[in-house]
């Protein structure tokens, strides 16, 4: 370890699963020097995922990170909003002024997307903040009529929480079908019911034309009654505070981060949401908008700012190419997917001997639980598990190792996927 460390200040940006698992990280992975997480919120740092479920629900009172930030010898400071970064001086402009640093982690997240010609309102709502979801439990409890505008994850996590309320409740997507952007239509099309199964409403294939007092328009004319409206149509990279600091973005709008997850400014790091990075696993630079990977990419971001002053400079830098992995609680299934893949060619199932990319099923898509497995070389690359957590578990294996597949084998719903490796 390089004793001027000890005199070296790391400021976080962003206080969220990324920001304050990076702090926890550096002090585990033996940073001496100073550390300082600013979080916009002024509230206690918290995780997200309770926001759409115990929280919103009202059957739990607290999201807080149990963090003990004082024995960690992190300073954080709330209400602290980054407004603007000058690379060559090490500075952040931010609401408390500006502040100096020897080395910089942005862990700003990911913020929602609005819905163009709907203008903001009392009745009009976002599910991304502990203050969202603070406005939207009296919402629920009152029972009323609500339209959730986008069928993705968040949309049909908020319309699952929203029917055990016992609100009245129609999803409106403008896609032909719900996770129009994550899924490939064979796979989403067999959760269309799932709607109907839980009383709640789904159109597709229309968008939203207005909101108007007491109602929803949409784009064919029709008008649907609403005491309350959710709006769950994505999110993007949280990086506008830094136009005109130089730092290179992708086509995303994410920082472009390297395999290190450095940033194109010295001393700069990203992680989270809001960066990209290359994956030699994938072939390509993903952008993961998911908790598990706010989790992984700390390990790496500490791992690397600790060897980069390590005294005998030959501490090889670690790279990060995890395997994306998240869940989703929705309609009385727990969904988990791991991997990532491209669209296949190849939509049948396919038999042995098969080269390329192909899809296979786990099981019938009509049943509680099913999967579905896509093939690349015949090596599995992603996998989505519907009620069979085991499938994911030894999945997610499968695709870390790079193992290839009998496919009539991991066709098999009868056979642990584990079985059909080669």
């Amino acid at each position: 370890m390089n004793d001027s460390q000890r005199n070296q200040r790391i400021v976080i940006v962003g206080a969220g699963m990324a920001g304050v698992q990076t702090a926890v990280q550096l002090r585990d992975q033996g940073w001496p020097g100073e550390i300082r997480l600013l979080g916009a919120e002024r509230h206690e740092p918290y995780d997200r995922p309770p926001l759409s479920k115990a929280l919103l629900l009202g059957q739990a009172d607290s999201a807080a990170f149990e963090v003990d930030f004082p024995s960690l010898n992190v300073e954080v400071a709330l209400g602290c909003t980054a407004r603007a970064l000058h690379p060559a001086e090490r500075e952040l402009e931010t609401t408390e002024g500006r502040i100096g640093y020897d080395r910089l982690v942005i862990a700003t997240g990911a913020e929602p997307v609005a819905l163009p010609g709907v203008a903001a309102s009392p009745d009009v709502h976002q599910l991304r903040t502990l203050d969202d979801a603070v406005r939207l439990r009296p919402v629920l409890a009152a029972g009323g009529r609500i339209v959730v505008v986008g069928a993705g994850w968040i949309g049909a996590e908020f319309a699952t929480a929203a029917r055990e309320a016992g609100c009245a409740v129609t999803v409106v997507e403008a896609a032909d079908r719900p996770l129009a952007g994550a899924l490939p239509a064979e796979v989403t099309e067999p959760m269309r019911p799932w709607y109907a199964e839980w009383g709640a409403e789904l159109r597709t294939g229309t968008a939203v034309a207005a909101v108007e007092p007491g109602a929803v328009l949409l784009a064919d004319g029709t008008r649907i009654p609403a005491d309350a409206v959710v709006l769950g149509v994505g999110a993007r990279p949280a990086t506008g505070w830094l136009a005109g600091s130089g730092l290179e973005l992708d086509g995303h709008g994410a920082l472009r981060g390297d395999a290190f997850l450095r940033t194109s400014a010295p001393g700069v790091y990203a992680v989270g949401d809001c960066v990209s990075f290359p994956s030699r696993r994938f072939g390509e630079r993903l952008l993961v908008h998911h908790w598990d990977n706010a989790l992984q990419g700390p390990r790496v971001v500490a791992a690397n700012l600790v060897a980069e002053g390590h005294a005998d400079g030959e501490r090889e830098l670690v790279a990060h190419d995890p395997v994306p992995y998240f869940w989703s609680e929705q309609f009385g299934r727990f969904v988990q997917y791991a991997g990532h893949h491209a669209p296949a060619p190849d939509a049948g199932g396919p038999t042995a001997g098969d080269a390329g990319d192909a899809t296979l099923w786990r099981g019938d898509p009509a049943d509680r639980s099913w999967a579905v497995c896509w093939l690349r070389d015949g090596r599995l690359t992603a996998l989505l598990a519907v009620g069979r957590p085991r499938d994911l578990a030894q999945g997610r294996r499968l695709i870390e190792s790079g193992a290839r597949l009998d496919p009539v084998l991991a066709a098999d719903a009868s056979v642990p996927l584990k079985k059909a490796a080669s």
